[in-house]
């Protein structure tokens, strides 16, 4: 069975979300044990084998994306047509919306009412191109209505980024200078989570949990790129149950 994490957040009753860990699947190091991403250099037949395993968690097949780190949406009811994108939301029951993610940030959306959800994958590069903006756009409720669950990413002393990373998003708010920290000349070290939270604050969501984690150094429960280069991808899923 994997192994996996319910969030922590006040979602309605109706709405199931599910964080997976690094451990509990058949994959061999380096992608050791439970990698989900097809794209890693994984045996395939171990990827199916741990996709097997999830699915007995859920209500039907992730809506598994081609994530790209931009700002594209898509809403479930139009995948896989549209699969290339790095956010999908929904609000038809049992379609389970998914992330993949190795220290990237994970999102995940819901609206108080339990009538939509999402999921998105924000890097730096798709946060500070807005896809978690357009995410709230495809939603389409007021964005105060909204909750958001802030997912493992890697923490705020692990993510060295340079000049131009910190640029990008002063360009869009000169506030977010708050969120970088000076390590060396022309390398800061980056608070994705602070970043995000100013982003989503900005859009009008003030219910926000999570962002507690930090992927490079709890590497016996997730995966780590900048840890590790050749490791697995870890996933973080959200549906609308149904007669709840």
């Amino acid at each position: 069975m994997a192994d996996v994490l319910v969030p922590d957040w006040p979602a309605p009753a109706n709405v199931r979300a599910l964080q997976t860990l690094r451990s509990g699947g058949c994959s061999p190091a380096p992608w050791n044990s439970f990698n989900l991403g097809d794209h890693v250099g994984d045996d395939p037949a171990h990827v199916a084998a741990n996709r097997a395993a999830l699915r007995a968690h859920l209500p039907a097949e992730p809506l598994w994306l081609n994530q790209v780190h931009g700002n594209a949406t898509v809403e479930g009811k139009n995948w896989p047509k549209s699969k290339t994108a790095d956010a999908s939301f929904s609000r038809q029951p049992q379609t389970v919306c998914a992330v993949m993610t190795a220290d990237c940030l994970p999102v995940l959306f819901c609206d108080r009412a339990g009538t939509v959800v999402a999921a998105a994958h924000a890097g730096w590069r798709g946060l500070a191109g807005g896809v978690l903006e357009a995410t709230i756009a495809g939603m389409a409720v007021p964005a105060n209505q909204l909750l958001a669950w802030l997912g493992p990413a890697i923490g705020p002393q692990a993510f060295e980024v340079g000049d131009e990373v910190r640029a990008a998003f002063i360009a869009d708010d000169a506030g977010a200078a708050a969120c970088f920290v000076a390590k060396v000349p022309g390398k800061w070290l980056a608070d994705i989570y602070e970043l995000a939270r100013r982003r989503l604050q900005r859009a009008g969501v003030v219910a926000i949990c999570g962002g507690d984690r930090c992927t490079v150094s709890e590497p016996e429960r997730f995966f780590s790129y900048r840890r590790d280069g050749v490791t697995g991808r870890q996933a973080t899923l959200i549906w609308l149950a149904n007669g709840v």
